[in-house]
């Protein structure tokens, strides 16, 4: 367990600064100039108009195409990044085996971008 201390320490001080940071200087040190656009919900630049009932709270489906295309080259870079570190050992095959791997991602990006996921018209 005393290998583990100086971790667990660790973790209990920076918990204790971001929610000190988060909570109690914000409040101290901002500024109090409040105003109706601050107040305003944002979404992404769009300038919030009044929906109908029936489809309060909807986002266009752009915003989920992007966050999905975002989350393919996020995982894309996290397994680009432990093969970075081992690339030397896997020679050859491991250089193929991420050739078909980027290979994959960049066929889903070809795909998003000929259907058109990438305009923001």
């Amino acid at each position: 367990m005393s290998e583990y201390l100086p971790i667990v320490i660790l973790l209990i001080v920076a918990g204790g600064f971001a929610v000190t940071n988060a909570t109690v200087l914000t409040d101290l040190v901002g500024p109090r100039r409040y105003n109706r656009a601050k107040l305003d919900a944002y979404e992404c630049g769009i300038e919030p108009t009044p929906l109908p009932p029936s489809t309060a709270g909807r986002f266009p489906v752009k915003f989920y195409l992007t966050a999905m295309l975002f989350i393919i080259f996020d995982i894309e870079i996290i397994f680009l990044y432990p093969w970075a570190q081992s690339a030397v050992p896997l020679g050859v095959f491991g250089l193929i085996e991420m050739g078909l791997f980027i290979g994959t991602v960049f066929v889903a990006y070809a795909y998003v971008w000929r259907r058109g996921g990438l305009d923001w018209d």
